[in-house]
């Protein structure tokens, strides 16, 4: 059976667990791939659905998700909106840099993502495969997108039963369409053991990542692309200098055959 597209029905479950905002394709039947967004720590989901939709790639259904925790009122302003959550196991701070550790944990986050959205909307109720599927992350949401592709290449062989009774190789849902990382750098906590691993073939895009972040992914990966724009602070893309490099691999990715 050909893969359907996907019905705000079909995300409704999901909303005591893992909150979405969508944005269709014109027409929505156009559907051909999907754009899964992931806030950085601090955020909600509504900003990246507008930015998807800005960016309007054609036959690309949006998925912007909420981070799976609410960062607690003791680190917010008093008075401030319930619109801060992130992604990790925990906060804990880094004791060199007085920041929140770039490697928290991301089990919770990871397994309601693949479980629940991925597989169990996407995957199983829709017929799609990861390899439709372009994974984009700002910050803390970053190190989970590339978090996500580098243990998904530890399924590249899953052992299943169809109806019929057969064995089903699992191989379409080793590897995503694609991961961009704006800023996030990624979690050792989320790269596979073994010494024997292949690189992943999710074709990667970094933007604003340090040298040693970058080849730490390079290490994990076979396909990375980095871009470091003029300014040095971290942020979304504000003019068409930053916004190119995006689109540039947006669009290589929605050509490529997988």
């Amino acid at each position: 059976m050909p893969p359907r597209v996907p019905s705000e029905a079909d995300f409704a479950p999901l909303s005591s667990t893992l909150p979405v905002a969508l944005h269709f394709p014109s027409p929505p039947e156009s559907t051909t791939a999907f754009l899964i967004l992931f806030h950085g720590l601090g955020d909600h989901e509504p900003p990246f659905a507008g930015f998807a939709a800005s960016i309007a790639l054609p036959g690309v259904l949006a998925i912007s998700v909420r981070g799976t925790t609410p960062l607690p009122p003791s680190l917010l302003p008093p008075g401030s909106p319930p619109h801060h959550f992130y992604w990790g196991d925990d906060l804990a701070l880094d004791e060199a840099t007085g920041e929140f550790d770039d490697d928290p944990g991301f089990e919770r986050a990871s397994k309601l993502v693949m479980d629940e959205l991925v597989r169990g909307v996407l995957i199983e109720a829709c017929g799609w495969d990861t390899r439709d599927i372009i994974l984009f992350g700002f910050g803390q949401g970053g190190s989970l997108a590339l978090g996500l592709a580098s243990r998904l290449r530890s399924a590249s062989l899953v052992v299943d039963v169809t109806e019929q009774g057969a064995p089903r190789d699992d191989k379409a849902n080793s590897y995503f369409k694609g991961v961009v990382s704006i800023g996030g750098p990624l979690p050792m906590s989320m790269v596979p053991t073994s010494s024997a691993r292949p690189k992943s073939k999710t074709s990667v895009l970094l933007l604003q990542l340090s040298d040693e972040h970058e080849d730490a992914v390079r290490a994990e990966f076979e396909h990375v692309k980095a871009v470091r724009w003029k300014r040095p602070d971290m942020g979304m893309p504000r003019d068409k200098d930053e916004v190119l490099p995006l689109m540039t691999f947006f669009a290589e990715r929605l050509r490529a055959e997988l």
